[in-house]
């Protein structure tokens, strides 16, 4: 059993008016990051940069989406990033540029092979 999923957490973001779906996704990671203090390389007897993140983001445009701003919001850890189609675009009734809704999943996993 080298590798261990041993955390997921989930966050949404939105793009109100710009229809940014880079700006979206950020938030959405931001969301499911910025709302949990778990200290799980602590408690393992890790470092952080032992975290191996896998990352799953959803959108209507994942071409518009810059990986590696995606990539930026991680201080630690290995992030891996996979951008897929899904969250929403919702049309606005003024005709202007639709809001945009990113869908985020990140997990967290250790090699128990390696280390402590």
């Amino acid at each position: 059993m080298p590798r261990q999923r041993l955390l997921t957490e989930y966050g949404m973001g939105t793009s109100l008016r710009r229809q940014d779906y880079t700006k979206a996704a950020v938030r959405a990671l931001r969301n499911a990051l910025w709302h949990n203090s778990i200290n799980l390389a602590e408690l393992l007897g890790r470092p952080k940069d032992d975290m191996l993140i896998d990352v799953h983001v959803g959108v209507q445009a994942p071409q518009a989406v810059d990986k590696a701003a995606l990539i930026a919001v991680f201080p630690y850890g290995q992030p891996t990033v996979t951008i897929t189609h899904g969250g929403l675009d919702i049309p606005r009734d003024d005709g202007g540029k639709p809001t945009v809704i990113a869908n985020a999943a990140i997990s967290v996993s250790f090699d128990m092979a390696s280390g402590a």
